[in-house]
């Protein structure tokens, strides 16, 4: 076997540790992808402030929402209308650590937060939530 077939020795640089200068460089690699990184990250946390949850979807549009998230049909006692607007992702999040939702009563808050944990892949506003709460 050769030193350049050996997965463990670098093809550039067969004879030995890699050169202070070469160390260097790898670093200033490092370096500069960290802070490229990092921007990127923080545009993420910006556009998951300001994603919207509707409260319900489209789909469900007229529908109300029970005390426990769930869809029911209007009038259904104890249930509430939806939302007149969609929740930003700041807000939700800010209602998840004990604030109510802006616009509702306590009661309402909490039956909209419901729904809002009970969101499935392909709802409106799942991917907004999953942001919320993986971001905790």
């Amino acid at each position: 076997m050769e030193k350049s077939d050996d997965p463990t020795i670098p093809a550039d640089n067969c004879e030995g540790p890699p050169s202070r200068r070469r160390m260097l460089a790898l670093g200033a690699a490092g370096v500069s992808a960290a802070l490229t990184i990092r921007p990127a990250f923080a545009q993420t946390a910006v556009s998951v402030m300001n994603c919207q949850i509707p409260v319900p979807g489209p789909t469900a549009a007229g529908q109300y929402i029970d005390a426990a998230g769930k869809l029911v049909p209007p009038g259904t006692k104890g249930a509430f209308p939806g939302a007149a607007r969609p929740f930003t992702g700041e807000e939700v999040k800010r209602a998840f650590r004990g604030r109510t939702l802006p616009g509702t009563t306590y009661d309402q808050s909490q039956a909209y937060l419901q729904y809002i944990r009970r969101l499935q892949a392909g709802q409106s506003g799942f991917t907004c939530f999953a942001s919320i709460t993986t971001s905790r």
